[in-house]
């Protein structure tokens, strides 16, 4: 908000204005408003069995491989016609929220260990030619689709299998650590 002040202060040609967050401190103060979040999710998995098995199990499998040659990958939801998750009320009363809004696209990131190896992002849609990428010559996303928006275990696969084609190529051998919830995947033999 300060930063907005300040642009009015120059489109108004007021030099002399300092912006500060302490008017708005003491505001929200005098009138009982607090920052509070709409909407939050419950843990899955407890903190401590999700390290007992990363510094017991996983650090045994990935021993023998280097560093450049362990990956990392991550799903994220990107919802991006949804209400903001935190709001400004009154102190003593209860804060609601609206309908969020399920319209989502699916991204998959990843990277090696290093950091000097990204892998190109998987982006999961719900259209089959999204308008956005008319007249695009090239995508710097791999773009698969359904009809949620949501990973599946034939579009892990697929995309497990195009990341191992240029490792293969390379005579490479990779560890591949994501932790996405799919349903299970048949598992096929890949050259590597």
């Amino acid at each position: 908000m300060n930063e907005k002040a300040l642009q009015f202060a120059k489109l108004l040609q007021y030099n002399e204005f300092r912006g500060s967050s302490g008017w708005l401190e003491k505001f929200e103060r005098r009138h009982g408003i607090v920052a509070k979040v709409i909407s939050g999710e419950s843990k899955d998995v407890e903190d401590n069995d999700s390290e007992n098995w990363i510094t017991e199990t996983l650090s045994k499998i990935l021993k023998d491989y280097k560093p450049e040659n362990i990956f990392n990958a991550d799903e994220t939801a990107l919802f991006f016609q949804c209400l903001p998750q935190k709001t400004l009320k009154f102190k003593k009363k209860k804060c609601f929220g609206g309908k969020q809004s399920k319209v989502r696209l699916t991204v998959m990131l990843g990277a090696n260990m290093t950091g000097h190896q990204k892998l190109k992002p998987l982006v999961i849609g719900r259209s089959k030619n999204p308008r956005c990428f008319k007249g695009a010559k090239s995508l710097e996303v791999d773009y698969d689709l359904n009809k949620k928006s949501l990973m599946t275990s034939e579009i892990c696969e697929k995309w497990v299998q195009k990341l191992n084609k240029p490792m293969v190529a390379e005579c490479r051998k990779i560890a591949l650590v994501f932790f996405i919830i799919v349903p299970p995947i048949q598992r096929k033999s890949t050259q590597n």
